[in-house]
């Protein structure tokens, strides 16, 4: 009986850049690390806006002293916000009140003309001003004097509501307790509407005694 023929075994070959199967490796692995970088560089993607770095009113001309560059993911939101790319647009002013810290919406700023409100100073008494901030909303009260009131002590009306949910832009420069006084009345400005400046002027003249209510919910100094 004759001798089986022994089978041999195959050797194996390095693979070689001709290889198509190391090739379409090779392109796979590329392709993942492309894939992968753009899908985090998409991810990433931010924009620069600007927040306000400190509280912003109607009226406030705006200028980039105010503002403070951040880069946020906005996505399809970006353009709601005031792009921080590039200069300021010049002679804007704010139309409506930005908290402290917030993004700036381009609803909020426009024109002068836009804008519809100018700033009054009124005298308030240290109690009803003590606690308000820059940007705290305020309703205005105004008490006139009763009519036929005599020379002896002045006598009051009542108090009647002027405005509803103006701002506050300016309060005097010694701060939070108006120098540490408790008596006496203080210049509080607010943001008017245009077309009520003139009546709350005619009842400052005849005598009205001015008080500034915080809106619930406004910003305001908590005495401790």
């Amino acid at each position: 009986m004759s001798d089986l023929p022994q089978p041999l075994a195959a050797r194996l070959r390095r693979p070689g850049w001709r290889d198509t199967r190391l090739v379409v490796g090779i392109v796979l692995v590329l392709g993942s690390v492309v894939l992968g970088s753009t899908v985090m560089r998409v991810a990433d993607a931010r924009s620069p806006v600007f927040t306000a770095r400190s509280a912003l009113v109607p009226g406030q001309r705006l200028t980039e002293m105010d503002l403070v560059r951040v880069d946020v993911h906005l996505g399809a939101l970006t353009d709601l916000y005031v792009a921080a790319g590039g200069a300021l647009a010049p002679h804007q002013v704010v139309l409506r009140a930005v908290p402290a810290g917030e993004l700036v919406p381009r609803a909020a700023v426009g024109s002068q003309a836009q804008a519809a409100v100018q700033p009054l100073m009124l005298m308030v008494t240290a109690g009803a001003a003590s606690t308000l901030q820059v940007g705290s909303e305020v309703d205005v009260y105004a008490d006139l004097p009763a009519a036929g009131a005599g020379t002896g002590a002045v006598t009051f009306a009542g108090p009647e509501l002027v405005l509803r949910r103006v701002a506050v832009s300016s309060l005097p420069e010694d701060g939070s307790a108006l120098g540490g006084s408790t008596t006496g009345d203080h210049p509080v400005q607010v943001m008017v509407p245009t077309e009520r400046v003139k009546d709350l002027i005619g009842q400052v003249d005849r005598g009205a005694r001015i008080t500034l209510v915080p809106v619930a919910g406004t910003s305001v100094t908590v005495e401790r």
